[in-house]
């Protein structure tokens, strides 16, 4: 049962009292860097419910998502092999999963972010964390840092406890994170024309223009024009983190995937390579292509007669 079951909604309001305002964090490139996809896939692999030719190729969209962002057409593959993976486990594999897929994501939570959080708290707004990626960790994730609850999407569980594939609600994405918060609003009285949306993604701006206060967070394209020409706030910190984090993406994916032992046999041949230029240098022996129609003695000897010795 999501969190926001009507034994939560507040006693004493009434339909004339237009709530309190509440603040939506997007997760991916918005509340972290990066996606928390590639934190769960990692974990699976490990777990063995996903194989390493998969975690490659996800590897590959991830270095593509940090640069470019992603289409819906991605997004809806991505749902899609979610939902297989998720067809193999059952709701204690996610949770046993839990701990480990947090242990990546901590680390990447953009302290700015965790900064906007607190500032709600401080004002009386309750936080929430809007993500397509699974309920059960957009949750957890959102109790650790605090915040009032987290918003995800749903899977269908059968009656043995496994997940069947399909999903139990609204995709959180696009317009399915419209319909979700609208819920929220509803069963935990929030008045959204005065809340506050966060995100990076031009794929939320159903959601951004649904609150009264929303705020593009390290921005693509699009969704920057969209901002200036509206007037948004907009919070750009991710420029030299996100260099950082493509090259730790693309490690952590190789690794992973098998492709970091690729690169660090390439590494290794250049500097065998390299070394045995040296030792050519150091005791004489020519360079092929620079002494080419020239004396082939010894760089030694070369050097002398230049030097009158």
């Amino acid at each position: 049962m999501p969190f926001w079951s009507k034994s939560q909604e507040p006693e004493g309001s009434t339909s004339s009292d237009p709530g309190r305002p509440a603040a939506f964090f997007d997760l991916d490139k918005t509340l972290i860097a990066g996606s928390s996809a590639m934190a769960f896939a990692a974990a699976a692999r490990r777990k063995g419910f996903v194989n390493r030719a998969q975690i490659s190729l996800w590897g590959v969209d991830h270095l593509r998502y940090r640069l470019r962002g992603a289409t819906d057409e991605e997004t809806a593959d991505v749902l899609k092999a979610g939902s297989e993976m998720l067809s193999k486990m059952s709701e204690r594999d996610l949770k046993r999963m839990g701990p480990e897929v947090l242990s990546t994501v901590l680390p990447r939570v953009y302290p700015r972010m965790v900064e906007e959080i607190h500032a709600h708290h401080d004002a009386g707004r309750p936080t929430f964390i809007v993500s397509a990626a699974s309920d059960d960790l957009v949750s957890l994730l959102a109790r650790v840092l605090g915040m009032d609850g987290g918003i995800g999407t749903r899977y269908a569980v059968d009656s043995s406890g496994r997940y069947t594939g399909e999903l139990d609600g609204p995709f959180v994405y696009g317009e399915g994170k419209v319909e979700a918060i609208t819920r929220v609003a509803e069963v935990l009285h929030l008045d959204l024309s005065e809340s506050w949306a966060y995100s990076d993604s031009a794929s939320d701006l159903p959601m951004l223009r649904t609150v009264g206060n929303p705020v593009a967070v390290n921005p693509d394209s699009r969704l920057a024009k969209v901002a200036k020409e509206e007037g948004w706030r907009v919070m750009r910190f991710e420029r030299l983190g996100r260099r950082l984090a493509i090259v730790g993406g693309a490690i952590a994916a190789g690794v992973a995937g098998g492709v970091g032992q690729h690169l660090a046999n390439r590494q290794t041949e250049r500097e065998m390579k390299a070394h045995e230029r040296m030792k050519k240098i150091k005791y004489g022996k020519p360079r092929r292509g620079l002494l080419r129609g020239k004396s082939r003695r010894p760089l030694g000897d070369r050097i002398r007669s230049r030097l009158g010795r």
